[in-house]
Protein backbone atom coordinates (compact mmCIF):
# COMPACT_ATOMS: atom_id res chain seq x y z
CA UNK A 1 0.00 0.00 0.00
CA UNK A 2 1.21 3.50 -0.64
CA UNK A 3 1.31 6.40 1.45
CA UNK A 4 0.25 9.17 -0.33
CA UNK A 5 1.69 12.89 1.16
CA UNK A 6 -0.99 15.55 0.62
CA UNK A 7 -0.23 19.27 0.31
CA UNK A 8 2.10 20.55 3.03
CA UNK A 9 1.19 23.74 4.62
CA UNK A 10 2.97 26.16 7.25
CA UNK A 11 1.83 26.78 10.89
CA UNK A 12 4.82 29.53 11.87
CA UNK A 13 7.98 28.08 11.86
CA UNK A 14 6.64 23.81 11.14
CA UNK A 15 5.61 22.11 7.73
CA UNK A 16 2.92 20.33 8.42
CA UNK A 17 2.23 17.47 6.20
CA UNK A 18 -0.59 15.19 5.94
CA UNK A 19 -0.54 11.72 4.79
CA UNK A 20 -3.41 9.01 3.94
CA UNK A 21 -2.71 5.43 3.42
CA UNK A 22 -5.77 2.89 2.13
CA UNK A 23 -5.98 0.16 4.28
CA UNK A 24 -6.90 -2.33 2.22
CA UNK A 25 -10.81 -2.83 2.62
CA UNK A 26 -11.48 0.16 0.93
CA UNK A 27 -11.22 2.84 3.64
CA UNK A 28 -8.26 5.30 4.51
CA UNK A 29 -6.12 6.44 7.71
CA UNK A 30 -4.45 9.21 8.45
CA UNK A 31 -1.02 10.43 9.48
CA UNK A 32 0.54 13.61 9.72
CA UNK A 33 4.28 14.75 9.56
CA UNK A 34 5.57 18.21 11.30
CA UNK A 35 9.12 18.89 10.48
CA UNK A 36 11.30 21.98 11.37
CA UNK A 37 14.63 23.40 11.02
CA UNK A 38 16.47 22.85 8.17
CA UNK A 39 19.22 21.02 6.26
CA UNK A 40 21.52 18.82 9.35
CA UNK A 41 18.98 20.20 11.29
CA UNK A 42 15.66 19.13 10.48
CA UNK A 43 13.43 17.79 12.92
CA UNK A 44 10.66 15.52 11.68
CA UNK A 45 7.92 14.21 14.08
CA UNK A 46 5.37 11.56 12.57
CA UNK A 47 1.84 10.75 14.27
CA UNK A 48 -0.55 8.13 13.46
CA UNK A 49 -4.00 8.65 14.44
CA UNK A 50 -6.33 5.41 14.98
CA UNK A 51 -9.54 4.83 13.27
CA UNK A 52 -9.84 5.14 9.22
CA UNK A 53 -12.17 7.22 7.24
CA UNK A 54 -14.47 6.28 4.19
CA UNK A 55 -12.67 8.92 1.93
CA UNK A 56 -9.05 10.21 1.14
CA UNK A 57 -10.48 13.48 0.89
CA UNK A 58 -12.14 12.83 4.72
CA UNK A 59 -8.72 11.45 6.64
CA UNK A 60 -6.95 14.02 5.07
CA UNK A 61 -8.75 16.75 6.41
CA UNK A 62 -8.49 14.69 10.30
CA UNK A 63 -4.44 14.78 9.77
CA UNK A 64 -4.55 18.43 9.23
CA UNK A 65 -7.16 19.67 11.60
CA UNK A 66 -4.70 17.44 14.03
CA UNK A 67 -1.25 18.45 13.05
CA UNK A 68 -2.29 22.19 12.81
CA UNK A 69 -4.05 21.81 16.43
CA UNK A 70 -1.04 20.25 17.99
CA UNK A 71 0.88 23.40 16.84
CA UNK A 72 -1.60 25.82 18.59
CA UNK A 73 -1.70 23.82 21.74
CA UNK A 74 2.14 24.43 22.32
CA UNK A 75 3.54 20.48 21.34
CA UNK A 76 6.81 19.81 22.52
CA UNK A 77 8.69 19.43 19.18
CA UNK A 78 12.34 18.32 19.94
Amino acid sequence: MTTTREKTFSVGKYLVSPLTRPDGAGRFTASVSIRSGTGTGTHDRLFRFIGDFPTRKAACRYASEQGALMLHHALPMA
